[in-house]
């Protein structure tokens, strides 16, 4: 017995091939794709491309897809080539029987009266009775050209389908079998779900019609109606206009994803031929894994509506634990009270290329999303969205990914929460020492104010105290700016006196240039960029043995620990109420992610709890 084609479809789906020959050949990313030496002859300039369901090599001509490969680097035969491959998708192999026989059978039987449907629905378009239906298509803007190619069509009154197929020899059960007919709960007689609808086929990634929708052309209710779930057909596995899409997304065009039959018609005749739909469900999982064969980062683009962006918020939470450093979303924004169908027709394909063009990234476009529905008036509101963020950054099951998105998401958070420098609540200027203000409203010393001659300095005023735990925090990382980076998001929530508030930034934006260059956070030049753009006095203050000497953990030969350790002490000393809350997330890091860099952290916030515990302060006696 052949295998089914809807295992084999189901087989091939499940199969990446991609990973599938990257075990054997080494891949690098061609545009959509990707390429390497082929494993078939000796070549020294790879001609061999794996593209989403097929390999070709213009070197040799070899070709196939997932069981082809398998079969020729393998030596296997197709059914051992397919156990194989359905051990690991964790598929079950129809055995042969006559069962089985007969429901493949029944498929094909299945297609085929789908197939003589939807011949039918398209012929009766260009019939008198169907004048209603073709002026409507028209009326949305639609060429001939575009009619054809969709194969849009028109049901005509109920019992006129039935007769026509009757004619040709095939029953009503194998109507009601596929989708065509309905049954009345009384078990009388079947009758036709469509009627008096224009006709969208509903066709598989290969074009084979396995369903239809329907849109009614009068006040009747539901406007659109999709076929029922049937042998051929399941919802959640089925993107409309997938079969044009997969040719236009390897030739380049991007993968868009619209909600409607009309929406993705009007992309395609546009010029968006990447254009696909779900049917009239959320994008389910099944679905994602089908855009992403298609395109590494496929564009959500749903009504500027309060149906669409919760349509693109349950897109985006369906996708985050299925996101990957190379398989991602970016989300469209459409102009409010558009849709993409109205803006081309109304506006033009340049205009829905602009909003295309202004796609955001998953991260950004998320918090955009979260944030339009969370009021942040009080802090309650602020820390329950904050929760909400970080909850959904969890979601992702790559755990370098999540905590990229955590970051991400926090420091749009921090961004648009922050105080002003300088102020506390209320307004009021801080009192940090010798970093604010003089009482005249002149520029202050740029370090605490210099002791009365004869003044000890062994118990430091309120005022002073501040002021240095403030400094200490800063010139730690001037001599420590590897540390930066575990740093950074609680030191940005500090608020920092005019004297130090542009030392922070510049600190930060150097070590982030830094490290997308690839190169070491050394002190040395961190200290040469900051006299470079005007703030060597500045650091000069930071790091001065007056009018307090620097602590031992926050001088240049302290080891990376006890540095990391002292800041936190400090920082514990600013944010008593914080610190455990730092030592949970370092915690719960660690049994995600036991590396050093995550244990260095939970020791040095450990140490520094107890250090507070015991009562002890920094050496300035602050």
């Amino acid at each position: 017995m052949a295998l089914p084609a809807a295992f084999l479809d189901e087989l091939r789906a499940r199969t990446p091939l991609s990973a599938l020959i990257g075990r054997r050949v080494r891949l690098a990313r061609s545009g959509r794709n990707w390429k390497g030496n082929c494993p078939f002859h000796q070549e020294h300039t790879p001609s061999f491309y794996v593209y989403d369901d097929h390999f070709h090599c213009f070197g040799c001509g070899a070709h196939g897809d997932a069981v082809g490969f398998v079969m020729q680097t393998q030596g296997l035969d197709f059914r051992e080539a397919v156990d194989l491959l359905a051990r690991e998708a964790g598929l079950d192999v129809p055995r042969p029987n006559a069962e089985a026989a007969a429901a493949e059978r029944r498929r094909h039987d299945l297609g085929s009266v789908l197939t003589a449907a939807a011949t039918a629905f398209q012929r009766r378009l260009l019939l008198p009775e169907g004048a209603r239906a073709l002026s409507y298509l028209r009326g949305r803007g639609l060429s001939e050209e575009t009619i054809r190619r969709f194969g849009l069509g028109y049901a005509p009154g109920r019992g006129a389908l039935t007769a026509e197929l009757g004619r040709e020899g095939i029953e009503p059960s194998l109507l009601v079998e596929a989708g065509l007919l309905r049954q009345d709960d009384g078990g009388g007689r079947p009758f036709e779900l469509f009627f008096e609808r224009v006709m969208f086929p509903i066709r598989d990634r290969r074009g084979a019609v396995i369903s239809f929708g329907g849109r009614t052309l009068g006040d009747g209710q539901p406007k659109y109606l999709n076929g029922p779930e049937t042998a051929l057909f399941s919802k959640r596995r089925t993107l409309y206009g997938l079969d044009l899409a997969r040719a236009a997304a390897r030739a380049g065009a991007p993968v868009i994803v619209a909600e409607g039959y009309m929406d993705v018609i009007a992309l395609h005749q546009g010029g968006f031929a990447g254009a696909v739909a779900p049917l009239g469900t959320a994008l389910t999982a099944e679905q994602m894994e089908e855009l992403w064969r298609l395109a590494p980062e496929p564009v959500l683009c749903f009504d500027a509506d309060a149906a669409g962006r919760a349509a693109s918020i349950r897109a985006a939470d369906a996708a985050l634990p299925m996101l990957a450093p190379e398989r991602t979303l970016r989300i469209a924004i459409l102009p409010e009270g558009q849709d993409p169908d109205a803006l081309i027709r109304e506006q033009g394909s340049a205009a829905f290329q602009r909003v295309l063009d202004a796609a955001s990234p998953l991260a950004d476009a998320l918090y955009g999303l979260l944030r339009a529905a969370a009021p942040l008036a009080s802090p309650e509101q602020r820390a329950a969205f904050r929760a909400r963020l970080e909850a959904a950054a969890a979601r992702i099951d790559d755990r370098g990914l999540a905590r990229e998105y955590r970051q991400a998401l926090l420091d749009r958070f921090f961004a648009e929460n922050r105080r002003p420098q300088g102020l506390v609540a209320g307004g009021r200027p801080r009192a940090a020492g010798g970093w604010t203000q003089s009482p005249a409203g002149r520029p202050g010393p740029l370090g605490p104010k210099p002791a009365r001659p004869g003044a000890s300095r062994a118990t430091p005023t309120p005022e002073e105290a501040a002021s240095e735990r403030l400094r200490l925090l800063a010139a730690i990382l001037l001599h420590h700016p590897s540390l930066v980076g575990g740093i950074e998001e609680q030191w940005q929530q500090i608020d920092l006196p005019p004297g130090l508030a542009p030392l922070r930034e510049a600190v930060l934006a150097w070590a982030e240039s830094r490290g997308h260059e690839g190169l070491a956070l050394d002190s040395a030049g961190l200290i040469a960029h900051l006299h470079d753009i005007g703030l060597g006095a500045v650091s000069k203050r930071v790091l001065a043995s007056s009018p307090f000497p620097l602590p031992v953990f926050a001088l240049p030969d302290a080891v990376s620990a006890e540095a990391e350790a002292g800041w936190w002490h400090i920082f514990g000393l600013l944010h008593h109420d914080r610190l455990d809350a730092e030592i949970e997330a370092a915690q719960r890091d660690f049994a995600e992610q036991p590396d050093e860099r995550t244990q260095r952290r939970l020791l040095a916030l450990a140490e520094a709890r107890e250090r507070l515990r015991q009562g002890e302060t920094d050496d300035a006696g602050a």
